[in-house]
């Protein structure tokens, strides 16, 4: 056997797997852009608020808001067209809605059907890697809080959450059994690293995990499993929650043992930043090490925080930095190939 070593070159980067929505998972794909354009994202559709929800409902279509904000992420165009993409319009009845959003309702319109959209769009933007709606159905996202009490609409559950003052203890997609797109399957069984990116936990990323075959995938995946967690909590889903309470919640909405490394931060924040977000109802995560481990998780902590704008972030190349030196570490080659043509790698005891 011989250990693997990343190569620097993005072309023969190792094939990553990023899964989760929001701007959790654009931040990560900046990064990772930087180290291997083998990258896929698996994006959630469950958005039903903002001009993602109008296009929703007006069209018909899946909302495009997180897919939007990971070709902004993972696009190779001008300044000017980054610009374009983002912008707002400020009047009249496109008032508060992205071009980006048009864009690919448009591409919607044109092509037969969503993922075939993303695609094209993709191509126009000349994008690395590649990015896929986890599904093309028609989902709506319900919670259901400790108290028995429901909430159905990603856009409402927070706000729910707060009136019921209680934990979320389970979230579903309906209609149930949703199938997820058989491209996004085959990328999860050829992926080297399948990386569960910072988010929303009950709205970005447990979603995905509810689409039928995409955790019996992950299941089968001898890739390297990491958990990028979050760095703070978040007002209307996860306040008092420590990493622990996390991963609690990912394994409850699949199977225990989905991945076997937590990526945390360790560096510090300014006390103004940490001053403000209190005030607002968050607080940075608490990492209780010895419940992850108990979980059967390690976890492994780096300075991956930065503040912009006021707001705390991960830093995309800090973040990615980390993944990649966490993939060069914990894996081996092993002689031979999958079923589905990926490399095989066994993690490094």
């Amino acid at each position: 056997m011989e250990r693997y070593v990343y190569h620097v070159s993005p072309e023969r980067g190792p094939r990553i797997v990023a899964i989760g929505g929001g701007t959790g998972l654009s931040t990560l794909l900046r990064g990772l852009k930087l180290y291997s354009k083998n990258i896929t994202a698996i994006v959630t559709v469950a958005d039903d608020g903002g001009g993602s929800g109008v296009l929703r409902q007006d069209l018909g279509m899946p909302p495009p808001g997180d897919i939007r904000h990971c070709m902004e992420a993972l696009a190779n165009v001008e300044p000017l067209m980054a610009q374009l993409l983002q912008y707002r319009f400020k009047e009249g009845g496109l008032a508060g809605q992205s071009f980006g959003n048009l864009l690919l309702a448009a591409l919607n319109g044109i092509m037969p059907t969503f993922d075939q959209a993303v695609e094209g769009m993709s191509q126009v933007l000349a994008i690395t890697g590649r990015i896929l709606p986890v599904t093309t159905a028609n989902v709506q996202l319900e919670a259901e809080f400790e108290n028995g009490a429901k909430a159905l609409g990603e856009s409402i559950i927070p706000e729910r959450k707060k009136e019921e003052n209680c934990r979320i203890q389970q979230v579903r997609l309906l209609p149930e059994g949703t199938k997820a797109l058989p491209a996004a399957i085959e990328a999860i069984e050829r992926a080297e690293m399948i990386i569960f990116a910072p988010g929303s936990l009950y709205t970005s990323v447990i979603p995905n995990l509810l689409v039928d075959g995409i955790v019996d995938a992950i299941r089968r995946s001898e890739a390297l499993k990491v958990y990028a967690c979050n760095i703070m909590t978040q007002e209307g889903e996860t306040e008092g929650y420590t990493v622990s309470d996390h991963i609690r919640a990912l394994f409850h909405h699949s199977y225990a043992g989905l991945f076997h490394l937590c990526l945390t931060n360790s560096g510090t924040l300014p006390q103004a930043v940490i001053q403000r977000y209190q005030q607002n109802g968050s607080e940075m995560l608490f990492c209780d090490k010895d419940a992850c481990e108990a979980l059967g998780v390690e976890i492994v902590s780096r300075p991956v925080a930065t503040v912009e704008n006021g707001y705390v972030r991960h830093n995309p190349g800090h973040l990615a930095r980390e993944l990649m030196a966490l993939h060069a570490e914990r894996t081996i080659r092993v002689a031979g190939q999958t079923a589905r043509g990926g490399a095989r790698y066994k993690r490094e005891k």
